[in-house]
């Protein structure tokens, strides 16, 4: 048999990590997760079952994307956790917990450089900045509140808007401090969204459950509704406020359906693999690959699926 480096002339790199950005075709072995991808097509969108959470909860904040996920917080049956999840693409570890246990908390950053804000019980206002090893408290909130959006790509920029109590509140965060900016046209609780602090989308919530509003860095522009109203979405899912997906919530009741943003409208596709929805998921990652963890569905869940998008995807092969 013809060795692959004959064929393509090159070897298949050896990386801790998936490569960023990769290209159509690209070859590799991530000796993280132990696993040999490649970067090919899917002609349709799909779910796939995922290994589950260490330990089931709903109303987590989290950051990261498909193959680099952070899950901290959250609530699970008698008690607000501190836990905090990673999750390689594969498998999840404890790591560091937060410093305040709460649930139903916005999240922002990326797995080693990561932001939580605001939370419940009590009411919080408290932030905390991840470095990748511990948790560190930091200026609060000039609201508290939660059950609020939380975006960015970063822990030195993020967005903070709506949230329990209602309110139409945005949220600046420049890396030491937040800033009162331009509200959302409307209050509005168990709202969520994507991107990064200069262009987030904004979605669901109660009221009205079918509401998007899109954030251009300054101000925000109500734009065309979800087909489906909801609140409490999987958050995080999308690269800016042109592409995004919405996936579960509650309508009630709970719900599987997901749709996808287009930058001009919601279509749907496919929904959740599971036969019952889920609300209050952690999420992370793209259109096109993304992560969905945890949430409540009436059960408190650690189920983990994963999406994969139509298009160019990147795929793991089986060594089983």
């Amino acid at each position: 048999m013809a060795d692959y480096i004959n064929i393509f002339g090159q070897k298949i790199q050896y990386l801790s990590s998936d490569p960023d950005p990769v290209q159509s075709g690209q070859v590799w072995y991530n000796s993280t997760s132990n696993s040999l991808k490649y970067r090919g097509y899917n002609s349709s969108a799909a779910w796939a079952t995922g290994n589950s959470m260490n330990t089931g909860r709903a109303g987590m904040g989290s950051a990261g994307n498909a193959s680099a996920t952070l899950g901290f917080g959250g609530y699970a049956p008698g008690s607000f956790r501190s836990l905090v999840e990673s999750y390689d693409g594969t498998s999840w570890t404890e790591t560091t917990n937060i410093n305040t246990a709460r649930a139903f908390l916005g999240g922002a950053g990326t797995q080693t450089a990561a932001l939580a804000f605001g939370g419940y019980v009590p009411v919080y206002a408290n932030t905390e900045l991840w470095n990748g090893s511990s948790w560190t408290e930091v200026s609060d909130l000039n609201t508290a509140r939660y059950e609020l959006g939380g975006a960015g790509v970063t822990n030195t920029a993020a967005l903070a808007f709506g949230g329990y109590p209602a309110t139409s509140s945005t949220e600046l965060w420049n890396g030491s401090s937040w800033t009162n900016v331009n509200s959302l046209n409307t209050a509005r609780t168990g709202v969520f969204g994507n991107g990064p602090s200069t262009s987030v989308l904004a979605f669901g919530g109660s009221s009205p459950k079918t509401a998007t509003e899109s954030w251009n860095g300054s101000s925000w522009t109500a734009v065309n509704s979800l087909n489906t109203g909801r609140r409490d979405v999987a958050n995080c899912i999308g690269t800016n406020n042109t592409s995004a997906l919405c996936a579960g919530g509650d309508a009630p009741p709970y719900i599987a359906n997901v749709e996808q943003w287009n930058g001009s409208s919601w279509a749907e596709t496919t929904d959740l693999s599971r036969s019952t929805g889920r609300a209050l998921q952690g999420a992370g990652g793209t259109t096109s690959t993304a992560v969905v963890f945890g949430g409540v569905g009436p059960s408190y869940s650690a189920l983990t699926e994963e999406w994969a998008g139509q298009g160019v995807a990147t795929k793991t092969v089986s060594t089983s």
